[in-house]
C-alpha cells in the first residue's frame, strides 16, 4: 500500500525511522525495539540505506520483516549516490519481490572520504534524478522525498535549494520528510516557502531527540542544522551536571514539546528518528495524539 493513500488531511500520525544494526549479533535486540515501538501505531517504519548502499542488504531484510513479521507499513531509504540504475533496479525488484512498495528517495552521502562532487559512472547524481528515475520505472511505486527546512549545506541559497525541493514533486513524489531541526519556526516557514512555489503535497516534520551531545554535533555538522543557542547552552550544562543521561532527559522533553508544537501548528504528523531507541522515543510519543 502507498504511503500517501494512509495521510488523511486532519488525522494526525506519528511515524517512525530505524538504522539497521552494524553487527548482527545485534539484530535480536533491535527487532525487540521494534516490537516495543510498533505498540505507539505509527503510521509507517523506514530504514535507513548506508553511505553508496553499504547497508542495502541489511535495509532490504529489515523492512522485508517490519511489513511480514511485525505488520508495519515499511519504507526503504534509497540512495543513488555510487549506485548506477541496474544496481538500483535490482534493489527494486527484490524490494517488490517482498510486497514492500514504497522508497524514501535520497542522494544520500558519499563514502567515507570520498567528495560527492567526485563519484562519477551513473546518469542518477541527484536526488531529483532518482526520483524521476523511479517513477519512470515503477509508477505504481510509494515514493518520499527529503526537505532542509534550514537549506542543504551543499546549495547554493535557500531559493534554488527549494527549487530542486519543488522539483522532486513536479518528477514524482508523493510527500516529503524533513532532515532534523530543534526550531518549529524553521519548519512553519519553510512549509509557507514551499507552499508559495505550488508545493501542495503532505511535508512530514522529522524530529531527533538529543541523546548525546557529542553526537547530536557531529550530525549537525553534516546536515546543515542549527541549535538555539539557548538550548545549546542548556544541553551543554546538563552535560556538565550529570553527563549523557541529563542530556537525554532534556534532549527527551525539548523532543516531546517541538512535536506538540508542530502538530497543533497543524503539521499532519511527526516523523520520529528513534536512534532505535526505546525509552526515548516512547517518551515522546505516548500519548501524543
Amino acid at each position: 500500500m502507498k504511503i500517501i493513500d494512509s495521510i488523511i488531511p486532519g488525522k494526525q500520525f506519528i511515524s517512525l525511522e530505524f538504522f539497521p544494526p552494524k553487527e548482527r549479533q545485534d539484530w535480536p535486540s533491535f527487532f525487540q525495539t521494534v516490537e516495543q515501538l510498533k505498540q505507539l501505531n505509527p503510521l509507517f517504519a523506514s530504514v535507513t540505506y548506508g553511505a553508496g548502499g553499504s547497508t542495502h542488504s541489511s535495509t532490504l531484510e529489515i523492512v522485508t520483516r517490519l511489513q511480514r513479521d511485525y505488520g508495519l507499513e515499511a519504507m526503504a531509504h534509497l540512495t543513488c549516490i555510487g549506485a548506477d540504475e541496474t544496481e538500483v533496479l535490482k534493489f527494486m525488484h527484490e524490494l517488490d519481490k517482498v510486497g514492500v512498495s514504497n522508497v524514501l528517495a535520497l542522494r544520500g552521502d558519499p563514502p567515507q572520504d570520498i567528495d560527492a562532487g567526485s563519484v562519477t559512472g551513473s546518469s542518477l547524481k541527484h536526488a531529483t534524478d532518482l526520483v524521476a528515475f523511479l517513477r519512470g520505472h515503477h509508477p505504481e511505486l510509494g515514493l518520499a522525498v527529503a526537505g532542509y527546512p534550514e537549506t542543504h549545506p551543499e546549495a547554493v541559497d535557500a531559493k534554488s535549494d527549494l527549487g530542486f525541493f519543488k522539483a522532486k514533486f513536479e518528477n514524482g513524489g508523493d510527500f516529503a520528510i524533513t532532515q532534523l531541526f530543534f526550531d518549529n519556526q524553521h519548519y512553519f516557514d519553510f512549509v509557507s516557502r514551499a507552499r508559495e512555489v505550488g508545493v501542495t503535497k503532505p511535508i512530514i516534520p522529522g524530529i531527533l531527540p538529543v541523546v548525546n551531545l557529542k553526537v547530536i554535533k557531529r550530525i549537525m555538522s553534516l546536515c546543515g542544522a542549527s541549535l538555539p543557542v539557548e538550548y545549546q547552552a542548556q544541553l551543554e550544562d546538563a552535560d556538565r551536571r550529570g553527563g549523557a543521561a541529563e542530556v537525554q532527559k532534556l534532549g527527551v522533553e525539548y523532543a516531546r514539546k517541538q512535536a506538540e508544537g508542530l502538530l497543533a501548528g497543524g503539521a499532519p504528523g511527526v516523523h520520529l528518528y528513534t536512534l532505535n531507541r526505546v525509552d526515548a522515543v516512547s517518551q515522546i510519543a505516548e500519548g501524543l495524539l
